[in-house]
């Protein structure tokens, strides 16, 4: 081939878009396209095809779209093939290609909607299935049509605009879509209002959709509810079109007021009651019914200074209720002239035309009954001192009729008197009192007494009235204060201890009560010389020493007065032990014992105390008796052989204690004079201030009796002379026994050293005591 020849085939394939290759450069080396042939040579420049456009809904088919070549070989030696989309891949079936003469047809209806664009490979074989040329791209491009009507995002629109509003307010937008290209007219919207049903009072922007207002007029009490029907047009408004509904709601605004239904309203109310309605005013207002501009809100103006009416609204029917809140008289006013106006609970506009019926007379016929008496002064509250005698005059709970046009009668009687204490005259409501009140009453609350009185008149039918009578008992001074503790315990020494804190009580009640006054007894001037009494607070005194005074007991006298009007007052002896005590001011334990055998008793132990003595003397005298008339039959030898007889009858106690060695008996007369055993007295001895001061010493200690039948004397004769003993304590009083070592002037009584002084005991004395005496005396005695 001479180069003429191939330059001019080369221009023919780079006018077809092909790659041209002389033969024998190259031999096909493989069946498949993509696989590039082994061996040395030269790239050749890929095919270069523009893109295809091919209108959708095409539908002559197939379509012949174009046409391929290649110049690597002679006609019907080359094999053509396409793959991809449409082809070998979904969509299958859309295009198709001749493998020998490299036409590429459309074999189905395009949708721009669905795919816009296709991308195939084209491939130019030999016919042993090698590759001639390098694949090459094949786009092929669906062009638009308008096959697609714009669609409205919904079919209805809402929206809502004050009544009122003035031109150009924003009410709501519409939108719509086309599946079109956006880049042709196809898909170029264009909006519009097609019916309003009325005047045109909105209108709508072409290109946004925006709904606004254009004029003035928009009243909700004309039309609340304004339908639109809206369309969008393609292809700048001349293409495919749609259509859609956009509902506008007028909000409603307060430019309406209310008016009454008439000027004047007539109404009948009954006197002395309260709390109900009397009659309804009728109003009208066109505004939207169950809103804030809608709703009533009454006011009277007039002819009601003391608030006796008041208007609510009713939510359901928007009228007036006018009711009487305060009892009528028909006494003092038997007709009431009330103006009365109405509004709304939101402010009126300011444009808004005023109602000519914005106010109304309003009258009200009172109506006569019988009233109920009425008390003066209820609750009557009154006082009375307590312990007030039968027939005291309390209070007169008068009452009035307030029918003043009815002669009636009027009567009083209890309706409530717990303590059935008061009387109540019937004719003229005087209470006074028929017993004396207990101030242990349990009606008596916080010192006061509640009664009610109840009053009729004699009307037909009759009324009753109520009234609470409260009667407060004044508290009267009628105790006087006394010691907490009439008794306790000093220190010797005025430096040491803190003193003996004394308190009081009173049964009264403030102000009768505290602060309390104490003093000694002015009767009693020494007292002041060795005491002194010093305010604690208002209830407590501290007792004190003004010197060392004797250790002992010591009775003071004490004048206690209160606080009240008139003050009552009261002397109270104390009982007073001054005992020797330690550093830290306490008692030490033998001062402690000392004061205790002291210290005075109470009312209820003397008492137990003396029946006590009176018990043992009637059980000693028959004991005395039998003994003295056994001793004579012994005497006589009538009992002979007795004393062998007896001997079963005696118990031994001889297994306690020491044993059997410890069978001394102990001197009672140690108990009755302590200082004989030892010698040497137990500190300073103490005398008794009831006793005479004229004797010295005691008496010396007496000989037991030698006959039964003197026991009852003894026993007389050792208690008068206690009594008179200043050294030793009364008869009566509680002997401590329990001191019995070092240094007891008693000795101890240990089983040791009990034994010791027994060798001197005489009991042959025992023997004139009788046959049951004789027998211990016969194992006490000596042999």
């Amino acid at each position: 081939m001479d180069a003429a020849l191939l330059l001019a085939l080369g221009l023919l394939a780079q006018s077809l878009g092909l790659s041209l290759e002389l033969p024998g450069l190259r031999k096909p080396s493989t069946l498949y396209p993509w696989r590039r042939a082994p061996g040395l040579g030269r790239v050749r420049r890929a095919w270069v095809i523009p893109p295809i456009s091919v209108s959708e809904n095409h539908k002559r088919l197939p379509y012949p779209l174009v046409q391929i070549k290649s110049d690597k070989q002679q006609l019907g030696s080359v094999i053509y093939s396409i793959q991809g989309p449409g082809v070998d891949e979904e969509p299958r079936g859309v295009f198709s290609i001749d493998k020998f003469t490299g036409k590429v047809s459309l074999n189905a209806m395009l949708d721009r909607e669905k795919t816009d664009r296709f991308r195939l490979r084209a491939f130019a074989l030999d016919l042993g299935g090698s590759a001639l040329e390098e694949p090459t791209d094949l786009e092929i491009v669906v062009v638009d049509q308008n096959d697609n009507r714009p669609v409205f995002r919904q079919e209805v629109f809402t929206g809502r605009v004050l009544e009122g509003a003035v031109p150009g307010t924003y009410v709501t937008k519409a939108e719509a879509t086309d599946a079109d290209d956006p880049e042709t007219d196809n898909a170029a919207l264009r909006y519009s209002i097609l019916e309003q049903g009325g005047p045109q009072l909105f209108s709508i922007h072409e290109h946004t959709g925006e709904i606004r207002t254009v004029q003035v007029g928009l009243d909700r009490e004309v039309v609340a509810v304004h339908n639109l029907t809206l369309q969008v047009a393609d292809m700048s408004g001349d293409g495919l079109t749609a259509t859609a509904l956009a509902i506008i709601t007028l909000e409603d605004v307060n430019d309406n007021a209310p008016a009454f239904t008439r000027d004047e309203f007539f109404m009948e109310a009954t006197e002395a009651i309260s709390g109900v309605d009397v009659g309804r005013l009728q109003v009208e207002d066109r505004d939207l019914p169950g809103s804030p501009n809608w709703a009533a809100r009454f006011t009277i103006l007039e002819g009601d200074p003391d608030g006796q009416f008041a208007i609510r609204t009713d939510p359901r029917t928007n009228e007036g209720v006018l009711s009487v809140v305060k009892p009528l008289d028909y006494e003092s006013c038997e007709q009431y002239d009330l103006k009365v106006a109405v509004q709304n609970e939101a402010p009126l506009q300011a444009t808004a035309p005023r109602a000519e019926r914005g106010q109304a007379r309003v009258h009200v016929q009172v109506r006569d009954v019988n009233e109920a008496p009425v008390f003066q002064e209820n609750p009557l509250r009154t006082s009375l001192a307590e312990g007030a005698a039968a027939g005291t005059p309390v209070a007169t709970f008068a009452a009035q009729d307030p029918d003043t046009q009815q002669l009636q009668r009027l009567s009083y009687s209890k309706d409530y008197d717990p303590e059935d204490w008061l009387q109540v005259d019937g004719a003229t409501g005087q209470v006074q009192t028929q017993r004396v009140l207990s101030p242990a009453s349990p009606f008596l609350k916080d010192g006061w007494y509640r009664a009610i009185i109840l009053v009729h008149d004699n009307a037909s039918p009759p009324c009753t009235a109520t009234g609470t009578l409260s009667i407060e008992i004044l508290e009267v001074n009628d105790h006087a204060p006394e010691l907490s503790s009439p008794s306790g315990s000093l220190c010797s020494e005025p430096d040491q201890g803190a003193g003996l804190v004394l308190g009081a009580v009173d049964e009264d009640l403030p102000p009768h009560g505290a602060p309390f006054h104490f003093q000694l007894s002015p009767r009693v001037p020494e007292l002041a010389r060795n005491w002194s009494v010093s305010q604690v607070n208002v209830s407590h005194v501290r007792l004190r020493l003004r010197h060392q005074v004797q250790e002992g007991l010591h009775r003071l006298s004490l004048l206690l007065r209160d606080s009240g009007q008139p003050p009552q007052q009261r002397e109270q002896l104390l009982n007073v032990t001054v005992c020797r005590c330690g550093q830290d001011g306490t008692c030490l334990p033998g001062a402690s014992a000392l004061r205790s055998g002291g210290a005075g008793l109470s009312l209820g132990a003397l008492v137990i105390l003396l029946a006590s003595v009176i018990l043992l003397l009637l059980l000693a005298l028959p004991v005395a008796l039998v003994a003295r008339s056994r001793q004579r039959s012994w005497d006589k030898g009538l009992l002979p052989g007795l004393q062998d007889d007896l001997r079963d009858n005696i118990l031994n106690y001889d297994e306690q204690g020491g044993g059997e060695e410890d069978q001394d008996a102990y001197d009672i007369s140690q108990l009755r004079h302590p200082t004989g055993a030892l010698g040497t007295p137990l500190g300073r001895p103490l005398l008794r201030r009831d006793a005479p001061f004229g004797q010295a010493r005691p008496p010396p200690p007496r000989l037991l009796p030698t006959s039964p039948a003197d026991i009852a004397d003894f026993i007389n004769d050792g208690l008068e002379a206690a009594d008179s003993d200043p050294s030793v304590p009364p008869y009566d009083t509680a002997l401590i026994y329990d001191y019995e070592g070092g240094g007891s002037v008693a000795g101890t009584l240990s089983s040791i050293l009990s034994s010791l002084g027994d060798e001197d005991q005489d009991y042959t004395c025992l023997r004139d005591w009788g046959p049951r005496f004789a027998r211990l005396a016969d194992l006490y005695g000596p042999p």
